[in-house]
């Protein structure tokens, strides 16, 4: 079987990148980082361990030199990768694929060991499907769900996935079977049981119309889910040797109880809002709501990222090169803005754009695509898919507004499609997913000044065919 599946196809060529990777190190959990890979060439996850005082590098499993002949290891393309706080298990997203035979979609789990390998928990579960009215009559019309990103909950209880719009039959289906049907997009949600167990939760998928108004068929393509971020219901803690670096880091000041969900639709520019159940996961309509509120974004949103100190809200907007900023209306103590709507409704977590928003990104920035803000919200990071860029801004913790730090952008590989960060705020990783021929493969790595929140290039590592998800404990 080819390497590269069906897309994917040609000759496989792993080139050499410049790194430093100290092969056959062991891992050591105290002194050591693991970064975990998922490789679309292999179908696999790979792992490597990081020292966290000099950043150096050591392959662990699933290596390129281990699986450059492999493929459909686990029987599913990898996108989304997340791990759980503790560190002990990973979650991932497969997709099904034609030239992997037996493929599934659905997500997998991972147990990470105290050695950094990891080794799947069962079989991946699959999405319910998503079943909509059809649209002017009384039948219905089930899809299967097209994953998009997934994230975890900041206590590691829920993990939340964009479901993208779809049609159904899907194109190129054989033989041909008109009507075809537009679906909309929709967000699953899975609870997180006992030994990293996932389980989808009642309900899930959940639809843009609320929990009371059904799902129907659409026009035309349109409420494509492409970005989901759920607000904290854990602060950070105390910073590196008793820093605090966050305004929630403030001893004796209690979390949220309520949680929220902002949902991207990157066709209709806006951010949709759900209320979570933080005993179930199950996404409802806000209190005093007909269906979850609406807000708009600039033009052809991509990415959603919330202040882990439950202030703000930022949207990426890769059309118009800009990030949307918004206030989150919850009346909790964190709250840094005094423009909320009181009136008729409570805090209920609706948004407001902060003064100045949307912000251009400045330096070479171009279609910024999916952002995080770092641990202890003082910062934003942007990948430019389109420039090879991480773009690094500065949060006023009062009003929520950008600044570009200088400089305004560092250099990442060729195709960057997913990034994480470490929760020291010490180290930033990103994966290129290039092209073999290219210079690809590879995940570029930076340090963080804690000060500053300035990023430090390190040497890329070279990873096997097409790495697309990237996590990091």
């Amino acid at each position: 079987m080819s390497k590269r599946f069906g897309w994917l196809l040609g000759g496989v060529v792993l080139l050499t990148i410049g790194l430093l990777v100290a092969c056959g190190s062991n891992y050591n959990p105290s002194s050591d980082g693991l970064v975990l890979v998922g490789s679309q060439g292999s179908a696999l996850i790979e792992t490597f361990s990081f020292n966290l005082f000099n950043g150096h590098l050591s392959e662990i499993a699933n290596t390129p030199n281990d699986t450059s002949n492999q493929t459909c290891v686990l029987k599913g393309i990898p996108t989304s990768i997340v791990v759980n706080p503790a560190g002990t298990f990973a979650y991932v997203i497969l997709n099904s694929n034609t030239s992997c035979p037996g493929s599934t979609t659905g997500i997998l789990t991972l147990r990470v060991d105290s050695a950094g390998n990891t080794t799947a928990v069962g079989s991946p579960v699959p999405f319910n499907p998503e079943t909509v009215t059809i649209l002017g009559t009384g039948g219905t019309v089930t899809a299967p769900v097209v994953p998009g990103p997934m994230v975890m909950d900041s206590s590691g209880k829920f993990l939340f996935v964009a479901d993208r719009a779809t049609t159904f039959p899907p194109p190129g289906s054989l033989p041909p079977q008109p009507p075809q049907y537009y679906i909309p997009g929709a967000v699953s949600v899975f609870a997180i049981g006992s030994g990293g167990s996932v389980t989808e939760v009642a309900g899930s998928p959940f639809f843009t119309t609320g929990t009371t108004n059904p799902a129907t068929t659409v026009s035309q393509a349109s409420l494509d889910i492409v970005s989901v971020a759920p607000t904290p219901t854990v602060f950070p803690a105390i910073g590196v040797n008793g820093v605090q670096n966050s305004v929630c880091s403030t001893p004796g000041l209690p979390p949220p109880t309520s949680q929220y969900l902002y949902a991207v639709d990157g066709l209709g520019n806006q951010v949709f809002e759900f209320q979570v159940d933080t005993s179930s996961g199950a996404l409802t309509n806000p209190p005093n709501r007909a269906q979850p509120p609406v807000f708009p974004a600039d033009q052809t949103p991509a990415g959603v990222a919330v202040d882990p100190c439950d202030r703000f809200v930022y949207v990426s907007d890769s059309l118009t090169n800009k990030v949307s900023a918004y206030t989150i209306c919850n009346g909790y103590a964190t709250q840094s803005s005094s423009n909320c709507p009181q009136t008729p409704l409570p805090p209920d977590g609706s948004l407001v754009q902060v003064a100045g928003s949307p912000f251009s990104l400045s330096g070479s920035s171009n279609s910024p695509g999916p952002l995080l803000v770092d641990p202890f919200g003082n910062n934003v990071y942007v990948l430019g898919t389109l420039s090879n860029t991480v773009s690094q801004l500065k949060i006023s913790p009062v009003s929520g507004t950008l600044a570009a730090l200088s400089p305004a952008t560092v250099a990442t590989g060729l195709g960057p499609a997913s990034m994480a960060i470490r929760a020291d705020d010490n180290w930033l990783f990103v994966s290129n997913f290039g092209t073999a021929t290219a210079g690809g493969t590879s995940v570029s790595q930076y340090s963080i000044t804690p000060a500053t929140g300035l990023l430090t290039v390190g040497p890329a590592f070279q990873t096997d065919n097409y790495p697309w998800g990237v996590a990091v404990k």
